[in-house]
């Protein structure tokens, strides 16, 4: 019987699942970790459903965090030229697009009068301000290896 190239082994699975889950773990101390350091970790009194304004501004923050955090993963996984992005682009695109969701969840968390539940949108403002660093981080390192890369040729 002929092996397929496409499966992976059990070990790498098992091990990605397992930096998968320290990754979720880490993230969501370090979103406590910054709610404690902007004084909001608290619940509110009363609880607040339904989107407002902040937790619109916070969500599009975290989102565009995510989207920095993937840019940049997929830099540093695909050197290659892929629909005419290289990956120095999609590295340049993480850091950018980490910044502004940094300085986004920052201004939501400096605005907030409240903790969770308040209808400020202090979850999604501290998740976009530890995504959005990490999406810098990992931006920044793709950009590094790009410009060796282009260096050495």
């Amino acid at each position: 019987m002929q092996r397929v190239m496409s499966q992976i082994p059990l070990k790498r699975l098992l091990a990605l699942a397992l930096a998968f889950l320290t990754a979720v773990v880490l993230s969501g101390g370090m979103v406590y970790v910054v709610l404690k350091a902007a004084n909001v970790a608290e619940p509110a009194a009363t609880t607040v459903y339904g989107l407002t304004e902040k937790r619109l501004w916070a969500t599009i923050a975290a989102g565009l965090a995510v989207v920095s955090v993937v840019s940049g993963g997929l830099a540093l996984a695909r050197p290659v030229v892929r629909f005419r992005i290289t990956a120095g682009r999609l590295g340049a695109i993480a850091v950018v697009a980490g910044i502004i969701a940094v300085v986004n969840g920052w201004l939501v968390l400096a605005t907030a009068d409240g903790g969770p539940n308040s209808g400020n949108g202090v979850v999604g403002a501290a998740g976009a301000l530890v995504l959005g660093v990490a999406g810098v981080i990992i931006g920044g390192l793709a950009l590094a290896r790009s410009r060796r890369a282009n260096l050495a040729k």
